[in-house]
């Protein structure tokens, strides 16, 4: 017996690398799997379907089911179609991973509308629109008195919780994915709906095209499938008061991020002026104040794992 037998799960840009991972996971674990990929390039252009029909192939070698979907997840109408296309291939859908995205990466002096606009687009909405169109067939499920142990695991980054230079629209996109993750789960937790993200470390063309990324010996923990474990766990009807969390992974390394908190507090009971709150920030913070960056969380969470 697998730990997800009998689910029908749907992976968005599963056609390579962390996505690709998931869905050959999923499947191992008992799931039938619609595995979504536009064919495009990382700038998110041209289209390919190959690239769902090949880890649909792989799947099929494991003696599990998988079909191929190349619906843009992005568009509103394919997103809803990509729903559909679960529920009349199997019947029902159980599981929602949101993974594709796309890359344009830019300083913010340089970076022209359309390259903001299209990472928003795909990133934001193409994690939107399929929660959306899922979550109004799990509501219908819900209304006819079904026990439902629904999920969806959205992807965000280490860009979009811990920031990084060159990478506004990227990192703002998955923000806005960890902060729509928390929402949903308030909101369709009453469905039976948990909602979760992880922030994956990995060695994909993404990745590799924004970083200079280390040789490890032995263990790698910027492979693809170190991602895997926590989104099938996350998946078992064991976890269903699990919801509205962020997990970041490097290798072995799964943290549980908190979310933004009071943090340090000016208080003033009848108010502050200008002048009166610049001491007092002065004060609290003589060595001023300023974001720790992406690469020092990095060595944070990962120090355990040295390059070669």
């Amino acid at each position: 017996m697998g730990l997800l037998d009998g689910k029908v799960a749907i992976v968005t840009g599963a056609g390579r690398g962390i996505g690709r991972e998931h869905a050959l996971a999923l499947a191992r674990t008992g799931a039938r799997v619609i595995v979504n990929d536009l064919g495009a390039s990382l700038a998110g252009e041209g289209r390919d379907a190959s690239a769902a029909q090949s880890v649909v192939a792989e799947i099929e070698e494991l003696g599990s089911s998988a079909v191929a979907d190349n619906e843009d997840v992005a568009d509103f109408a394919g997103a809803g179609r990509l729903v559909a296309h679960a529920v009349e291939e199997y019947g029902r859908l159980d599981i929602l991973v949101n993974n594709a995205g796309i890359l344009r990466d830019r300083m913010l002096v340089n970076m022209d509308e359309a390259e903001w606009d299209s990472v928003i687009h795909v990133h934001l909405k193409g994690h939107w629109a399929p929660t959306r169109h899922a979550a109004a067939h799990w509501r219908e499920r819900s209304k006819t008195g079904e026990d439902l142990r629904a999920r969806v695991i959205n992807t965000t980054s280490p860009t979009g919780v811990f920031g990084n230079a060159g990478q506004a629209n990227y990192g703002a996109a998955k923000a806005g994915i960890a902060n729509l993750t928390i929402i949903a789960a308030s909101e369709l937790g009453r469905y039976g709906v948990t909602v979760n993200c992880i922030a994956p470390n990995a060695r994909t063309r993404m990745t590799e095209s924004a970083f200079e990324l280390p040789d490890y010996e032995g263990f790698d923990p910027l492979a693809p499938a170190n991602n895997t474990p926590i989104v099938v766990a996350l998946c078992a009807d064991a976890a269903q008061h699990i919801t509205g969390q962020v997990f970041h992974i490097f290798g072995g390394a799964v943290n549980m991020l908190r979310p933004w908190s009071p943090g340090e507090l000016f208080d003033a009971p009848d108010g502050w002026d200008a002048e009166a709150i610049l001491t007092e920030l002065l004060a609290r913070l003589p060595d001023g104040a300023a974001p720790v960056g992406m690469a020092e969380m990095l060595e944070r969470v990962g120090g355990a794992y040295t390059p070669k």
